[in-house]
Order: structure tokens, then sequence, then C-alpha cells
């Protein structure tokens, strides 16, 4: 279970973000992990990503990216 989304949570994000070419000052990522995590589009236009609490972070890591294109239709 994870207590806290940290700079290397962060980072490995960033390469899913950046290979989508989503800009990072699109992204809002809350520093505290919740269940279940989300992929949405806050009405400001932003991205945001709140990571799951349970579970394995690599393992939701790995649906990220498909969740972040329904979330923005891509």
């Amino acid at each position: 279970m994870l207590e806290a989304v940290t700079l290397r949570e962060i980072n490995r994000i960033f390469e899913v973000t950046d290979r989508l070419g989503i800009h990072r000052e699109q992204l809002v990522i809350p520093l505290a992990p919740r269940h279940p995590g989300r992929v949405r589009r806050m009405p400001s236009g932003k991205l945001e990503i709140v990571v799951e609490k349970e579970g394995d972070f690599e393992s939701w890591l790995a649906t990220l990216e498909d969740a972040i294109r329904a979330a923005t239709g891509g």
C-alpha cells in the first residue's frame, strides 16, 4: 500500500505523460494516494492523476496510459 506519492512515483508518471506529449504544467498529481485511483479532466482543463493507494504502484502505472487516453478522448 502506497502511503504518499513521492518524487520517484511522479517521475514514473512523467515518463508516461511525456511519451504522450502532455505538458507537465497541464497535470495535477495529488501527493496523497487514494482508493480508487483515477484520471480525470478537471474543469480547468488540467488532467488530474490520483495514484491508487492499494496494490502495487507498477501494476497501476501499467494501466495509466489507457486511463489517460480514456479521460482525454485520445
